[in-house]
């Protein structure tokens, strides 16, 4: 078997079928993620441009919109009364977890679509209120691991046997979150974030799982645990394991205050899959195919995720393509998350 025909066209976008008309953004919400890493991708896209800003701090949103000559800054009570609408074809939602639902609402009335930050919700209730008015506009979640090329050639590499039949899964994600932000942080509010570490680090590993397996998990077990404040609200740690309809298991794991790091591992019956650092948001590439004795390591440029997110999100919109992670996969995975919490609180196996 030739392992290395994975690396041939790498970073090929197999999911693009044509070019489409160019897709006007509003984003909602300015935080560190959305000026640093989500609006140079827009500007960078192929297919989507940034036109308006919608932010509840004006000096914030003059600035960026001075540095990325975007015309139009509007505070949260316009975007609620329809303003500026004639301005763009789309949100980006990148508020706190808590508040994507109500955007998304005005959005699905204007007959925006939708591309919103994981999770979808704060709680399993508001995503699935989410899918029930987003029926009209395409909503997207933001898994941008899912238009990822290593993760990608993963799944490839999976569905054709490479491997053998996949057995397990360990992926881990964790970093030290008080390097990045304060105790009072958003993120470690229950109410605002919907959990700790799980919800939101944990998600990435979880998602990913059911993207390779191209399977939902029918169990889940869960630990989860806190040192103390700042982290006394929320998860610190968490550890899941999912149990797969065929038997295959994923073990995924998260940290709010561990060495930051993030890793990748299938294992199949006759072979493995690796990949380093898939979950950090540059994902260096490297990944390792082993199938018996043969060993096939590549080792390539970084594709900016985000960019491929945005411009996947424009091609669902002007296309036939099944977007595949929809409304319905953040619903999913939050059903999947709190059943997790209930498992750690319970300490027993909650059956999905």
């Amino acid at each position: 078997m030739d392992l290395n025909r994975y690396f041939g066209e790498f970073t090929s976008r197999d999911w693009q079928t044509s070019d489409v008309a160019t897709v006007r953004i509003a984003v909602i919400g300015l935080g560190e993620f959305a000026r640093e890493r989500a609006l140079p991708a827009i500007r960078d896209a192929q297919f989507c441009e940034a036109t308006v800003l919608v932010s509840g701090s004006p000096q914030k949103a003059a600035d960026l919109s001075s540095t990325l000559a975007i015309d139009r800054v509007i505070d949260y009570e316009a975007y609620h009364a329809g303003e500026a609408a004639e301005a763009y074809d789309a949100v980006y939602i990148a508020t706190p977890p808590a508040f994507h639902l109500e955007y998304a609402e005005t959005a699905a009335q204007l007959g925006k679509d939708i591309l919103c930050e994981k999770p979808l919700a704060a709680t399993f209730k508001g995503a699935e209120r989410m899918v029930d008015v987003s029926t009209d506009v395409v909503l997207m979640t933001a898994y941008r691991l899912r238009t990822e090329p290593a993760i990608r050639r993963m799944r490839e590499a999976i569905r054709d046997g490479v491997i053998g039949k996949p057995v397990q899964i360990h992926s881990g994600f964790s970093t030290q979150i008080l390097e990045y932000t304060d105790p009072e942080s958003w993120r470690l509010d229950p109410d605002i974030a919907g959990g700790g570490a799980l919800m939101d680090l944990g998600v990435y590993p979880l998602n990913t799982s059911r993207f390779l397996l191209d399977a939902d998990p029918v169990a889940v077990s869960a630990e989860t645990t806190s040192s103390g404040p700042p982290f006394d609200l929320v998860d610190e740690h968490a550890a899941v394991q999912l149990t797969f309809p065929e038997g295959e298991t994923a073990s995924c794991t998260a940290s709010f205050n561990a060495h930051p790091d993030s890793r990748l591992h299938v294992l199949g019956t006759d072979g493995q899959l690796l990949l380093r650092f898939p979950f950090g948001g540059d994902v260096s590439q490297e990944i390792i195919i082993e199938r018996g004795e043969t060993h096939a390591h590549y080792t390539g440029p970084p594709v900016d995720e985000v960019c491929e997110e945005f411009d996947y999100f424009a091609h669902c919109i002007h296309t036939e393509i099944e977007c595949e992670c929809d409304g319905e996969e953040g619903r999913t995975d939050l059903r999947i998350i709190e059943a997790a919490y209930t498992a750690a609180e319970t300490s027993t196996q909650v059956s999905l």
